[in-house]
């Protein structure tokens, strides 16, 4: 990786004297020394900049909004457990589980200085109640369990929901992965159309949020904010001041313009980078760490990667057909390659996180693990007794139509695109007409959702971190929609017998107590029918390596200083921002 920095290195500095360019101007009123410049780990320009309505598709979150402007109400801290109270002081559960009661935190504002309340919680969630095409973000989350929400005083909501959920306030409101429910001020949404509303308005300070950081400006590829000093933290004696003035959320392109922005300490963090360029960024630059000191150096991110089939499309409409390409993938090949062996194979659809072991062991006795090396032949014999036969091309084919696989990918990572080159090779070998096709993230996101896909790389039942019913709930028929309407959840369409199936022990799963002694059981019985169908096929584990250049600024999260953990396209970035001191200081 040096020796291909070098060879790149005139090429990428052009690259990298527009970039800081681009940097400096917007930047040329707050000092370097005074500003984070985070990377957004995509090598697209957004193409709505100026949208800030993250309940409408394409639009997005990471661009500091949800890091520095939304904040959340709670934080699962993954370090201790523990849930964190931030906007919220607490939310508190009946007897039965079905009736929560949330507690607002006192002295919380906007930035335009009106008052964070009650009213605003219950506007946000009534809206989403209200969308009859459940297609907003989170709308069929809440339509799930909600059946009412209630204002009880300014600082007290109750929510009552269509049954008992002992994970309600884990799972949708305290960033157990990547962002909870953003809540809205009333006073800005109140007449307008979720649907087509951007929330953006210079003049009136939108888009509006409770964090200490407003928008400065936004363009295609980059995003600045700077401190809000009347931050409603600092005011109520919550915390103080962050202490960087402005923050700058950058699309910086390729992995080698990241790569020399950050070993020329242009870019205090990345979001994720390969361990052969983070090698040759600590070459020259000693002051970039990682979450580990030592190899592999990586994090292990919640969110296995997995492939999923459009089940109501053929070929992939049968079952013998997706379990034969899972036989053909030799995920070890994947880790090698794609990883540069720093993760493990997936053994199920789950997370391998000390939590899940009571789940994912009782997969594995039950002989549904997934193996971490292929087995053509028997993948082979799977084709062969549906009827395929192998054509001169060395390609299987059925009635005159070769069996096709055009594998659609997000093109914005590294990791991905080599994920999916490695699947494709490993695909052809074995007989099918296997093609990647990068994508750019709004494509192919969007393609999935509305069921425009054969087959796709993705992580789309992630949501899983201490129990196993939210990963499971993610492929259940209550988010069943046909293809050309848009899916919240089970983008694969799995509608089937057995998926009704699956989906009732799933409902009886989401009732019980976290840690029922019964749940490693319900799991087993479910997940039969995921191991028979083959709606997804589980690949590996995700780890990220996520640098951090300590020449200005310090406090980053590590596994020494594991305060949370560092993933900074999260909505828990808030607790990194106040966290992070200056070098030296």
């Amino acid at each position: 990786m040096t020796l291909r920095f070098r060879r790149l290195s005139f090429a990428m500095m052009l690259i990298l004297v527009f970039a800081l360019m681009a940097v400096s101007v917007a930047a040329q009123d707050v000092a370097r020394e005074d500003t984070v410049i985070f990377d957004i780990d995509n090598t697209d320009p957004l193409p709505n900049p100026t949208n800030f309505n993250p309940l409408v598709p394409g639009t997005n979150k990471n661009q500091g909004a949800h890091q520095a402007l939304w904040e959340p109400l709670f934080i699962l801290n993954y370090e201790t457990g523990e849930i964190m109270p931030w906007l919220a002081e607490s939310f508190i559960p009946n007897d039965t589980l079905d009736v929560w009661t949330l507690n607002l935190r006192e002295g919380v504002t906007w930035s335009d200085g009106e008052a964070f309340n009650a009213d605003d919680v219950v506007f946000t969630i009534q809206m989403l109640l209200d969308d009859e095409t459940s297609t907003l973000g989170d709308a069929a989350n809440m339509q799930q369990w909600v059946g009412s929400v209630e204002k009880v005083d300014d600082m007290t909501v109750t929510f009552n929901l269509t049954a008992p959920n002992p994970r309600f306030q884990l799972d949708y409101f305290s960033v157990r992965i990547w962002g909870s429910v953003v809540i809205f001020p009333e006073h800005v949404w109140a007449g307008q159309d979720p649907f087509t509303f951007t929330n953006y308005d210079p003049e009136q300070g939108w888009p509006l949020g409770t964090g200490p950081y407003t928008l400065t400006s936004a363009t295609p590829t980059q995003f600045v904010w700077d401190r809000n000093d009347n931050w409603w933290g600092a005011q109520t004696g919550f915390h103080d001041l962050p202490v960087p003035l402005r923050l700058i959320f950058a699309i910086t392109g390729s992995e080698e313009n990241r790569s020399l922005l950050m070993a020329d300490s242009q870019l205090d963090s990345s979001m994720n980078i390969t361990l052969g360029a983070f090698e040759a960024i600590q070459a020259r630059n000693p002051n970039v760490i990682a979450w580990h000191s030592e190899p592999p150096y990586a994090w292990a991110d919640p969110c296995p990667r997995e492939i999923s089939f459009n089940t109501e499309l053929p070929p992939w409409d049968s079952p013998d057909v997706r379990k034969a390409i899972s036989l053909m993938i030799d995920r070890n090949q994947i880790i090698e390659v794609a990883y540069e062996g720093t993760t493990t194979a997936s053994r199920t659809m789950f997370v391998e996180y000390g939590g899940m072991a009571p789940y994912i062991d009782a997969v594995v006795a039950a002989g549904m693990g997934t193996s971490p090396t292929a087995d053509v032949p028997a993948a082979q014999a799977l084709l062969e007794g549906a009827g395929y036969t192998m054509n001169s091309n060395g390609f299987y084919e059925l009635d005159g139509t070769v069996l096709a696989a055009d594998l659609e990918v997000n093109q914005g990572s590294i990791e991905y695109v080599r994920t999916v080159n490695v699947i494709v090779e490993q695909l052809r070998a074995a007989g099918v007409d296997a093609t990647a096709r990068p994508l750019i993230e709004v494509t192919a996101n969007d393609n999935r959702a509305n069921g425009n896909f054969g087959i796709a790389y993705n992580w789309d039942t992630c949501g899983t971190v201490n129990e196993p019913w939210n990963s499971m709930n993610q492929m259940s028929t209550f988010f069943y929609t046909p293809i050309g309407s848009r899916a919240s959840a089970n983008e694969p369409r799995w509608n089937t017998e057995g998926a009704q199936a699956y989906s009732a022990i799933v409902e009886q799963i989401g009732v019980l107590p976290l840690g029922d002694p019964s749940i490693p059981d319900l799991v087993v019985e479910a997940y039969q029918y995921l191991f028979d169908e083959t709606p997804l096929i589980p690949l590996v584990q995700a780890s990220k390596l996520v640098p951090f250049d300590t020449t200005y600024w310090t406090g980053w999260p590590t596994a020494e200083n594991n305060y949370n953990h560092p993933a900074t396209w999260w909505n828990s970035t808030h607790q990194i921002i106040l966290n992070l001191q200056k070098a030296g200081g």
